[in-house]
């Protein structure tokens, strides 16, 4: 069939359906030059390599970059590092080599930071983990913290471990680096009494709010506060309450001084913390001798890191840092992994002012002169003294060193084992490279040489580098009979024998589909098939124009319009019907065969699915009476139909319809007469119950009568849409209040919820409609409501129940009725907002909100249930009289008012969908998207009660369907770029609890 092929060479890409079309299937990578890095995925080990000169980074092992920071800043204090490698360990002193066979595990925090140092002093890595020093903290790794609160932490740790120590160089660096003096004075101004408080700091936190330079900040922490009123100081010279004046005065500083710019606030509106994006100037040189109280030393700084936070809020963002190497004077950029060295020894921070998130209140940077900067990230400045003395050098300790030295090795010999992996990678991928050049040389068939067929994309998959190709599977493309289906030629390609028999050595699989496995059968099944195709367009035509002929006489025949609408495609169906087995015959040879239940679902739909002309087949087999749906074609388009549907049912246009459709016909007919005249004398029977008019209310019993029925409110709806509609609707021929009552026979109702809740499923009956009921329709169970007067006290009444209440049916159906309210799901509830200084829209104008009978309703169901009706006593043992109240009901409901439980919307409210399982935080969020308010803005109240767990689930809170929620809003804050971390402000601050920061 296929031995003089045509191959394609010159294709731009792959001719579909063409097997011998072998262009564009991948073949590009491998024909040309290839890169000896499209060998491998494996990236250069020497890119994880230290560069000359250059430091190393720290990975970020999620949200620690603010350890990073610090830890890079410690190090580059030569002082702090020097005074940390002569620190000495229970395990080994200073100097003593550690087991080679023994693997180095820091104990102590100090041997954590000793070890780390010396991995960022001379490691060969790139960048190293701190893992193992975060871990010893207890830090979560996943939650970013406050920054400057693990720096005051970490440094008081430090110092108290570090006390421990018997070298005073050791013992006493964090007080000689960061330890200044500071005096809080107070003068009294009646006697001029100096009262002085010395206290110790190791980082003066300024306020920058209302500032813009740092002097300001400076002087601001140290200016005079005047102590007046209630506030007035005891003096104890005075021996009283005087007005004085306090201040802070600098005693002495620190080599290393740290200013802590108070950029994140506890906000009181909020209730959380937030970030002031406000610039302030610092200079690189910070004279600090016009703050001090005593002007003869020196006292003058010079800039060594700058601490940034990125970002607009003060629960995410991150933490970068910009040091200064004391040796060379150069500035360097510390991002994790990441180090960058700054041009021209000069500190650059106009890149990171530039990557904030802009917000609506932005203010412009201010121009900075020469030696000055200006940040509104910047949240902690490191000032270090300035001296003439030569850098110091620090030398790693040779235990530390020794411990490097192995670290290195182990990152030499994962070097040399990924060098060598990317070597055999390149080696395997050369032989490859010359196998499939050789390969797709041979794959094309020679005219008349003998061939195999192999599908697409499993070739596709042998040129495709980066998977490994599976073993050939030839069984998707075959026909019922276990050969090559026609249909699948066009995803095989028509490759030589030889290169076939080797992918089948090489790689095995099956079946081989060689030059003999085209499938006759279906090729002859496929071409026949073909030509009824054709054939069917013309008859199509021919039928149509027939169609237009009017037929005279009783020479036609009856066809359903519908029948006729589609019988084109009906025939292409019943043509690809065979093809279709076919298909489905091989699906179950290749294990591709539906389950039993969708072979099933299939059969019954299409025996649902009615045949060519069946559609004017009434139930009894014969023919239709509505004329509606058929019409009269000729003999000679019937003949023709009839080529294609040959079972299909046949019906001459002088048959008569079918008989007892006819009568079925006449009876429906006077049914529908019948039903009419029933509805309409129930309709004058019962003329108020249909109309709902002058009915009886038990909230406000009628003077003309002592006995009340009771009846199913279903059973009164059903009955008036039979009187409505007598001919779409059954007659209503049973009375059933089983559904009132319980297995037991007794009444599911008390009074008082008949008279509320309940009343939507019960309806009240006259005495005199009830004798018309009784006749009209079978009445199962009586359900009466009796009125028993006392002689010589009208007022004072009792009502009864026949049958009487169970009460222990009535507590299980109020059981399940909490139950079903607490356990919702996609309910609707209603958020509405409250404007401040304004009545609540629903109690100011519940006319706005609910109905009349709704607002009077409202205001009933404040009352217990106890207190609705204190003269309804439903028990077995008998009823105790009480006095009756009439006022209490009148207000309750007007008699022809129909109430709705139906809640109506009104301006300022939301609906929203809301499951009993979610927390108050979860409906905080969904409240944010729908009202643009954040949830610490959202102060929630229900029926009077505020809501302010946020953990707890609207089930718990009484939150049901149908329920208005208040939503008063907060004044919103400035910047509301913060609220991409609402679910972070949500969220409880525990900060360092449980850490080795606090002694954990």
């Amino acid at each position: 069939m296929m031995d003089g092929p045509s191959w394609c060479w010159s294709c731009r890409r792959n001719c579909r359906g063409n097997p011998n079309c072998l262009v564009g299937i991948g073949e590009h990578v491998w024909l040309g030059e290839i890169d000896e890095n499209s060998f491998h995925n494996i990236d250069d080990p020497n890119c994880e390599r230290r560069k000359k000169n250059a430091f190393v980074g720290l990975t970020n092992l999620g949200a620690t970059c603010y350890v990073n920071t610090f830890l890079q800043m410690w190090f580059l204090n030569l002082e702090l590092r020097q005074a940390l490698y002569l620190c000495s360990s229970n395990e080994h002193a200073v100097g003593e080599s550690i087991p080679k066979d023994k693997d180095y595990e820091p104990q102590t925090i100090c041997e954590h930071l000793q070890y780390l140092f010396a991995l960022l002093q001379n490691s060969k890595r790139r960048y190293i983990d701190p893992s193992g020093f975060v871990k010893a903290l207890g830090l979560d790794t996943g939650q970013q913290q406050d920054a400057q609160e693990f720096s005051k932490l970490f440094m008081s740790l430090l110092e108290d471990t570090l006390s421990k120590q018997k070298n005073p160089d050791v013992r006493n660096i964090v007080q000689k680096q960061f330890c200044g003096e500071y005096a809080y004075v107070t003068v009294c101004n009646q006697c001029g009494r100096e009262s002085k408080l010395v206290s110790k700091f190791y980082e003066l936190e300024l306020n920058i709010q209302g500032h813009k330079q740092l002097t300001d900040c400076i002087t601001e922490f140290l200016k005079e506060e005047k102590l007046e009123g209630d506030n007035r100081y005891f003096c104890e010279t005075c021996q009283s309450k005087q007005n004085a004046t306090r201040k802070i005065r600098l005693l002495s500083l620190p080599c290393t001084l740290n200013l802590q710019l108070m950029r994140f606030v506890f906000d009181r509106q909020t209730g959380h913390k937030k970030k002031l994006n406000t610039y302030i100037g610092f200079s690189e040189l910070l004279d600090m001798e016009p703050f001090m109280e005593q002007k003869n030393g020196v006292y003058v700084y010079e800039l060594s890191a700058v601490l940034i936070h990125r970002g607009v809020s003060a629960y995410s963002g991150h933490y970068i840092a910009h040091v200064k190497d004391p040796q060379t004077g150069e500035w360097y950029k510390f991002n994790d992994e990441d180090i960058e060295k700054m041009e021209g020894k000069k500190l650059q921070l106009g890149i990171e002012e530039d990557l904030a998130e802009p917000s609506k209140s932005q203010t412009r940077k201010p121009k900075c002169g020469k030696g000055t900067h200006c940040s509104r990230n910047a949240y902690m400045l490191v000032y270090r003294l300035q001296t003439r003395e030569k850098s110091l050098t620090v030398e790693v300790p040779a235990f530390l060193q020794e411990l490097v030295e192995r670290d290195n090795c182990k990152f030499e010999e994962w070097c040399n084992e990924m060098a060598e992996m990317r070597k055999q990678s390149v080696a395997r991928g050369k032989i490859k490279h010359e196998e499939v050049k050789e390969l797709y040389q041979r794959l094309p068939a020679e005219a008349g040489s003998p061939y195999d067929f192999i599908s697409l994309e499993w070739l596709q998959k042998w040129l495709d580098e980066s998977t490994p190709p599976k073993p050939i599977d030839n069984t998707a493309c075959l026909c019922s009979h276990g050969k090559l289906h026609p249909d699948k030629i066009c995803i095989m390609k028509r490759i030589s024998e030889y290169v076939a028999d080797f992918f089948y050595r090489r790689y095995g699989g099956g079946p081989r589909l060689n030059v003999k496995a085209l499938c006759k059968d279906c090729v002859v099944e496929r071409c026949r098939i073909l030509r009824l195709k054709n054939q069917l367009n013309e008859d199509y035509k021919t039928v149509t124009n027939l169609l237009k002929i009017t037929v005279k006489g009783s020479d036609g025949f009856w066809v359903g319009k519908a029948s006729l609408r589609s019988w084109r495609q009906l025939a292409l169906e019943q043509l690809n019907e065979q093809d279709e087995d076919a298909e489905h015959s091989n699906g179950k040879l290749n294990g591709n065969a539906p389950n039993k239940d969708e072979a099933n679902e299939e059969k019954r739909e299409e025996e649902e699915e009615l045949n060519f002309n069946e559609d004017i087949v009434c139930p009894h087999g014969d023919l239709c009476i509505s004329e509606n749906e058929r019409r009269v074609v000729s003999k000679e388009a019937w003949k023709k139909l009839k080529q294609y549907f040959p079972k299909a049912p046949e019906f001459p246009n002088n048959k008569e319809c079918c008989s007892q459709c006819k009568i079925l016909e006449r009876e429906g007919e006077e049914n529908e007469a019948l039903h009419k005249m029933m509805a309409s004398e129930q309709k004058t029977s019962l003329q108020n119950l249909f109309h709902d008019k002058c009915r009886p209310c038990l909230g406000n019993w009628p003077q003309e009568t002592d006995e009340l029925y009771i009846v199913s409110q279903f059973f009164v709806e059903e009955w008036r849409k039979f009187v409505r509609r007598p001919t779409r609707c059954s007659p209503v021929s049973s009375l059933g209040n089983s559904a009132l009552l319980c297995p037991h026979g007794g009444l599911m109702f008390t009074y008082a919820s008949m008279t509320k809740e309940d009343s939507k499923l019960i309806a009240l009956i006259w005495p005199s409609e009830w004798e018309r009921i009784q006749k009209l329709f079978v009445v199962d169970h009586v359900i009466k409501i009796t009125r028993t007067r006392a002689a010589g006290e009208p007022e004072s009444a009792l009502y009864s129940s026949e049958p009487q209440l169970c009460p222990e049916c009535r507590e299980g159906l109020l059981c399940q009725q909490q139950r079903d309210l607490r356990e919702y799901t996609q309910a609707t509830i209603y958020i509405h907002k409250v404007v401040d200084n304004k009545k609540v829209m629903k109690d100011a104008a519940p006319e706005l909100n609910v109905s009349s009978s709704e607002a009077e309703e409202e205001r009933e169901e404040n009352k217990p249930e106890g207190e609705q009706d204190p003269d309804f006593n439903q028990s077995n043992g008998g009823a105790k009289r009480q006095k009756l109240s009439h006022q209490s009901y009148i207000s309750y409901q007007k008699q022809g008012i129909r109430r709705s439980t139906r809640h109506r919307k009104v301006r300022g409210e939301k609906a929203l969908l809301v499951s009993a399982n979610q927390t108050l935080k979860e409906l905080k969020i969904q409240i944010m998207h729908a009202f643009s308010v954040a949830p610490f803005d959202q102060n929630l109240s229900i029926n009077g009660k505020i809501l302010s767990d946020d953990t707890a689930t609207l089930g718990s809170l009484g939150v049901i369907p149908e329920s208005v929620i208040l939503l008063k809003a907060d004044e919103p804050i400035a910047d509301y770029a913060a609220m991409d971390d609402v679910m972070q402000v949500c969220m409880p601050e525990e900060g360092f609890k449980g850490t080795g920061l606090l002694g954990h």
